[in-house]
């Protein structure tokens, strides 16, 4: 009989771990170790790209991987995890409860955006963190040209400016131009607790932010909080009002919550304090990765962010290490000394930096092209041919 590695998810992170994991049974000649994802959907759909227009392409499909590989995909949403039986159970696309064993189990189930309780936002605002919830928001934009032209109706709030905020506001112009035509009037604002734009950035990434900011008319309002979200724009924590057809917040996100009946650390995040081989102490056939992971990613105290950067390599590993452990192996410890950011900045161009000090490499139509680059190509899927996916795989392989 199969022992089975079960994993939860199909990001970055449950993708990678599936074919790392199909890797290593392959190239020990074992066919007695099943595969298999359990997820809504079998494609990977690529979060990083959900600012854009046209996000309904922002996905690819893994059918065409997963059978090449011999894994084994499973549609359903996890509900619950039993860890004193070793099964997980799901609901199926007919709203049936059921279960699958595992022998291994890896958590790969994402992040979620967090409103931290903001009054109205649920209700008047949009996001970018899910497909669907981008599509409504990308709907709402095209369909406000039908509208009467208004100040709010051409002004859109952003609510945070960490990298997703960053990234959507400075895509926002250029878009609501070409929604209203190029000699409208149009207004974006980045609302931002912090006291300086782009705070948690190196110096010389802040002034670039800066820079494409004032280049591209977008405004922002720092040592500011959301007090609450109505139909008509944001009510700040100071009194003061921003009328606004448009309010998306991109404000903070926290892991996942399956598995909360585990008893093990969480950080603030939610995300599971894990081993240097991403198995969850107190549990040694779970091991979490991607989001759901609080690793150290090098022995300098830096650990991995919840971007797909490093959601690709943990999940190298976890998936590498659940197989190493089912075939009698011994594991190999995370590490990712190398970081690396790449921010658009809409028409602005780009900006990239290496290292954790975040040194500005490329700027403007150089650094567009790299991120063009990434987001496009290098993070998606690789090809449905065993030999190149496997060496994709090795955990131990240089990602560029």
């Amino acid at each position: 009989m199969k022992q089975r590695i079960l994993i939860i998810g199909s990001g970055f992170a449950g993708m990678w771990a599936a074919v790392s994991a199909a890797r290593l049974a392959y190239l020990q000649n074992n066919d007695a170790v099943e595969i298999a994802v359990l997820a809504p959907q079998p494609e990977l759909r690529v979060r990083p790209r959900f600012y854009e227009a046209n996000v309904a392409t922002t996905t690819a499909d893994l059918q065409p991987l997963f059978a090449e590989l011999d894994i084994r995909f499973i549609t359903g949403h996890a509900e619950r995890i039993d860890a004193a039986e070793n099964r997980v159970w799901y609901k199926t696309l007919q709203s049936d409860t059921t279960f699958i064993p595992y022998d291994k189990l890896i958590l790969a189930s994402g992040s979620h955006l967090h409103h931290f309780g903001i009054k109205g936002i649920a209700e008047y605002g949009f996001d970018i963190d899910q497909l669907d919830t981008a599509q409504r928001l990308e709907d709402h934009l095209n369909g406000l040209k039908n509208q009467p032209e208004s100040a709010a109706r051409n002004t859109v709030v952003v609510c945070g400016g960490g990298f997703t905020g960053i990234e959507l506001a400075t895509e926002l112009p250029s878009r609501l131009k070409t929604l209203f035509g190029p000699h409208s009037k149009t207004k974006v604002v980045v609302v931002e607790k912090g006291s300086v734009i782009g705070g948690r950035y190196s110096e010389a990434l802040r002034n670039i932010i800066r820079e494409a900011s004032d280049e591209l008319g977008v405004e922002w309002r720092l040592n500011a909080g959301i007090e609450m979200v109505d139909a008509e724009g944001v009510t700040l924590q100071d009194g003061s009002r921003i009328n606004a057809s448009t309010v998306v917040w991109t404000a903070g996100v926290k892991a996942n919550p399956l598995g909360e009946n585990l008893t093990a650390d969480r950080d603030a995040l939610g995300r599971f304090v894990v081993s240097p081989e991403l198995q969850i102490p107190g549990y040694s056939n779970i091991y979490a990765t991607g989001d759901m992971a609080h690793a150290k990613t090098d022995d300098v105290g830096n650990t991995a962010l919840m971007t797909c950067q490093h959601a690709i390599q943990l999940g190298k590993f976890a998936g590498h290490n659940a197989a190493a452990s089912l075939l009698g192996m011994e594991g190999l410890p995370y590490r990712q000394q190398n970081y690396v950011t790449c921010l658009d900045l809409g028409a602005w161009g780009a900006v990239y930096t290496e290292g954790w000090d975040q040194q500005v490499k490329l700027v403007r139509e150089e650094g567009k092209k790299l991120k063009i680059a990434i987001t496009n190509e290098l993070i998606y899927p690789p090809k449905a041919d065993r030999e190149i996916a496997f060496a994709a795989a090795d955990p131990l392989a240089k990602f560029v």
